[in-house]
């Protein structure tokens, strides 16, 4: 429970998993390793602050004018140029900072389209070399030319492509980032053309046509062509994209080795290739930068300028510019050991991708996501200043902001932490201080916009997490949004054409199942799993051929490290969405965790208006209601569920909301035919029966039951004649649900205990339940309310099977306690009624009828206090005593023996108002009895003689 401050609503979230030690944080390693290098770039740019300081205060303030102006003024002057840049882009710009000087980021990974880039730019410079420079440009130095080639290949790729796409996102630019990815390789292929036209051999020209061909044809299946699309699915199916890729990296090799082989000075290509790749695996100018830096300042150190010391403005000239340019070079060293480390930061991020519990695309996102986010952190502030820097914080923040990415990336975190304990425990305790993050989650569930179609649904996966833990009432509306979500189901409901318009009968539908958006999502997904697919098979192909080589080598250090490095590198495949992501079947989970939690709950879930309809909606057995089976399957038995905790709660509430259950005209009708469709599950008839169970407590309800008697016949089915022996734990809930439900429903109802002796063999039946350990108390209830309520319709068959049980239930009384015995006496008192002589002829029989007297009477003294869960125990002692006292007054004397009337007299003096009610949920009293205790004490006391 915390409190959000001004005049927020508390949030109470009950916290779970105490008692455990502290549990390591899986971004514990990263979060040293970003502090590790921060430190370094920050030590750089208090060294770059102070050369700035020391250049523009003492040198060009101090000795301008005494500066050689062709080196050391040029030189500070360029320094002071460039960290005037870096300083003015960090402390007012933080995007241009990330753009041109942040050291994440200065590498950029190579990637599968790297070889097309390094293709092109050595395309471009064979071109320029060749055709250019030996025709017309010779009389310029080439060095020269190849610098500021290079140079402008490098600021055109590092910053206007590569950086730009990234943090200009606009549909112009993503069409030209997809345009190059297309053509790019068949463009890197023809600018091989003019080289080889030059003096290129027929070897040369059959490679180029193998190259182009190939690339040609990777180029045309990408195109979407129906009947191209449909022949490389048969050819290569869930592969295409990787095959697709192997080849094109294949022939941009090929195509850099053809470069080499044509060039007469093959070191000079190969030198330009090289410089391609750092070119394209620079990302900004932070390593230029620094190598800038540190050649300027080692140039300067090792061949000073000359001053005369003996000048008094040059004296102290010489060690003014060696601290400068020391400070330069420790900079521009600093930088690049920045840099260096910074490059390695694949390992602890892919530890924590592993460690976290990340899986796919979408965790190595979050992950880089993560990685930048903690960097900013740590540039921020004080070195040494404390900063809590956590996964669950930087979920958190990200729900909080404006982007739908960030959104996104944060509730999907929160869904992934919520799945293991040690960091669900972690991200519960922030939750319960954060008011504002709450109430974001609970508002994303109304997000109805396509765009937001994924926030939609981890939200409402998130928010059925966090309902195990939550009250509802501390976040005004929650219920009203949760209800909302069932709307989301897709259906189209058919009006009354006498009260709908043509545009009211169009209904919403789930933006989950039918939206462009999620198309496009879920097409994302599969692309993103079949290249997961492929990467998979490679591993597997690699650790099948490990194993084989393995076996010849077991004791092979080199395979076992294989082995790590392949295990490490792979990334958990992500798990696709099923059909128990529909946001109604989320919704009924959400409302199902927030029933169990306590009354307050209930209470809010009771006040929602139109909620309890809107679920029984999903109760309905119909084909044509959902598109696909096992969805619909899905929301019957969601809705079941919710249905079942929500008439199983007790207390007050629990009247208000069983109430508004079963007085829905539908439920009735759609339980019957859940039950009566063969194809419905065993889970479901087990829901069906706990409902029918729950809601029979109410007498009207129990009546309106027994009209339908396809139900009680299929309970009676169901807990009577399963087939062949209980196997599993389910088989044995499901049957006895199904006696419970029957149980209840013969509660105070001749009707439905009549629909029951319809059925010829049910006595038989449950005389052999009654022998069974798992079923006798159920059996037992039912056998009591058949003697009870349908007395005149027993036959002399069912009497010969009651007779049977005699002996089975008088043994087990004598062992018997609490609601248990209080069962088996009601039924005994029953038996004692309806066959009398067979009753009394089995205690004497079995030489029990002393134990059994003293038995009743120690009951009577032992529950004078009676408790909920067998309130009327003493009511059903007192109606055996009597029935046998009716039956031969001589009992009367063997109960007076063992202390009967001082037992009477102590249920006299201590009356109670719980033993008025059959049972109880919670503290409120169900099933009233018609007579009161205090005249079964007074029949009881007449019959022994009392005065």
């Amino acid at each position: 429970m915390a409190n959000g401050g001004g005049g927020e609503h508390l949030v109470h979230i009950i916290a779970g998993g105490g008692g455990q030690g502290k549990v390591a944080s899986p971004e514990k390693w990263l979060n040293r390793f970003v502090r590790f290098v921060v430190l370094i770039e920050r030590l750089g740019n208090a060294l770059g602050t102070l050369a700035f300081m020391w250049a523009t205060v003492v040198l060009l303030g101090g000795y301008a004018s005494e500066l050689s102006s062709d080196d050391d003024f040029a030189s500070a002057t360029t320094i002071v140029l460039l960290e005037a840049v870096r300083m003015f882009t960090r402390d007012n710009n933080r995007l241009d900072y990330q753009l041109f000087f942040n050291t994440r980021g200065a590498f950029r990974p190579l990637g599968w389209s790297g070889l097309i880039v390094i293709a092109c730019f050595s395309g471009i410079l064979e071109i320029i070399w060749k055709v250019l420079w030996k025709k017309y440009l010779t009389k310029f130095d080439g060095s020269l030319l190849i610098a500021v080639t290079l140079s402008l290949l490098a600021l055109g790729w590092s910053i206007t492509v590569q950086r730009a796409l990234k943090l200009l996102i606009c549909n112009p630019m993503r069409r030209a980032a997809s345009v190059w990815t297309l053509w790019g390789p068949l463009v890197a292929i023809v600018l091989l053309a003019p080289s080889i036209s030059i003096d290129g051999s027929m070897i040369e020209w059959a490679v180029f046509a193998v190259l182009l061909v190939a690339v040609l044809i990777t180029t045309i299946s990408n195109l979407r062509f129906t009947r191209i699309s449909k022949l490389v699915d048969s050819v290569l199916g869930s592969k295409q994209e990787f095959w697709r890729k192997v080849t094109i990296n294949m022939c941009m090799i090929v195509a850099l080795g053809l470069l080499v082989l044509n060039e007469d000075d093959a070191s000079m290509m190969i030198a330009f290739e090289v410089c391609a790749l750092l070119i394209v695996s620079f990302g900004n100018l932070q390593i230029p930068a620094a190598v800038v830096r540190v050649m300027l300042a080692l140039n300067e150190l090792s061949e000073p300028a000359a001053y005369n010391e003996s000048v008094d403005g040059q004296k102290n000239i010489k060690a003014s510019l060696r601290i400068f340019y020391g400070m330069v070079l420790g900079q521009g060293i600093l930088y690049a050991v920045a840099c260096m480390f910074e490059f390695f930061s694949f390992i602890p991020r892919r530890s924590l991708i592993r460690g976290g519990g990340f899986k796919g695309q979408w965790g190595m996102k979050s992950v880089n996501m993560y990685y930048a986010y903690a960097s900013e952190k740590c540039m921020q502030g004080g070195v040494l200043a404390p900063k809590k820097i956590n996964l669950s914080t930087f979920a958190m923040n990200s729900v909080n902001s404006d982007s739908s990415k960030n959104q996104l990336a944060g509730i999907r975190m929160m869904h992934n932490f919520l799945q293991s304990q040690p960091t669900k425990a972690q991200l519960l305790s922030k939750l319960a201080t954060s008011t504002k993050t709450m109430a974001r989650i609970i508002r994303m569930l109304d997000w109805t916009s396509p765009k937001d179609t994924a926030i939609r649904l981890y939200a409402a996966k998130v928010t059925a997490e966090l309902a195990k833990n939550l009250r509802a009432g501390t976040i005004p509306g929650t219920m009203q949004l949760v209800s909302a979500l069932l709307d989301a189901d897709g259906r189209l409901e058919r009006g009354n054409p006498l009260l709908d318009t043509d545009d009211e009968h169009e209904r919403r539908q789930d933006p989950v199942l039918n939206t462009e958006d999620s198309r496009e999502v879920a097409d994302n997904q599969f692309q993103t799993q079949g290249q997961l697919r492929d990467t998979d098979i490679l591993l597997e192909t690699e650790n099948r051929s490990t194993q084989e080589v393995g076996m010849n080598k077991q004791n092979s250090c080199v395979l076992r490290c294989w082995q790590h490095i392949s295990e490490f590198w792979s990334i958990p495949k992500e798990q696709l969405r099923t059909d128990h992501d529909l946001l109604p079947a989320l919704a009924m989970s959400i409302i199902e965790s927030l029933a169990g939690v306590d009354q307050d709950n209930c209470v809010e879930i009771s006040k929602a208006a139109d909620l309890i309809p809107k679920i029984i909606r999903f109760t309905i057995c119909r084909s044509d209601t959902m598109n696909i089976k096992a969805q619909q399957e899905i929301l019957l038995k969601s809705s079941l569920k919710v249905l079942q905790r929500l008439t199983s709660i007790g207390g007050e509430t629990s009247i208000t909301l069983r109430y508004k259950i079963s007085k829905h005209p539908f439920l009735l009708s759609n339980l019957s035919g859940i039950l009566e469709d063969d194809k419905s599950s065993q889970i479901s008839r087990k829901l069906v029966a706990g409902i029918l169970r729950n809601i029979a407590v109410d007498e009207k309800t129990r009546q309106e039951i027994g009209r339908f008697q396809m139900i009680i016949t299929k309970l009676m089915q169901a807990f009577l004649y399963s087939e062949g022996t209980m196997s599993t734990n389910d088989d044995h809930l499901s049957r006895k649900v199904a006696g419970q439900a029957l149980a209840m429903l013969t509660i105070q109802s001749a009707q439905n205990c009549l629909v029951i002796l319809k059925e010829p063999w049910f006595m038989k039946e449950l005389k052999i339940l009654i022998h069974d350990k798992r079923y006798i108390y159920l059996a037992a209830s039912l056998l009591r309310n058949l003697c009870l309520h349908a007395r005149s319709e027993l036959r002399e068959s069912d009497l010969k099977e009651l007779s049977h049980t005699l002996r089975e239930v008088l043994e087990r009384i004598l062992d018997a306690d609490g609601a248990e015995l209080e069962i088996l006496i009601g039924l005994s008192s029953q038996i004692c009624k309806v066959i009398p002589e067979d009753f009394t002829r089995e205690l004497d029989a079995g030489q029990i009828k002393q134990r059994f007297a003293k038995r009743l009477v120690d009951t009577l003294k032992a529950n004078m206090k009676p408790s909920a869960h067998c309130p009327g125990i003493r009511r059903v002692v007192l109606d055996q005593v009597i029935h046998l006292m009716e039956y031969n007054s001589r009992y009367a004397d063997c109960f007076n023996a063992f202390g009967m009337t001082d037992a009477l007299s102590m249920v006299e003096q201590t009356p109670s108002k719980a033993e008025n009610y059959r049972l109880f949920l919670g503290d409120e009293g169900f099933m009233e009895y018609s007579m009161p205790l205090s005249d079964l004490v007074a029949r009881a006391k007449e019959l022994m003689g009392c005065d």
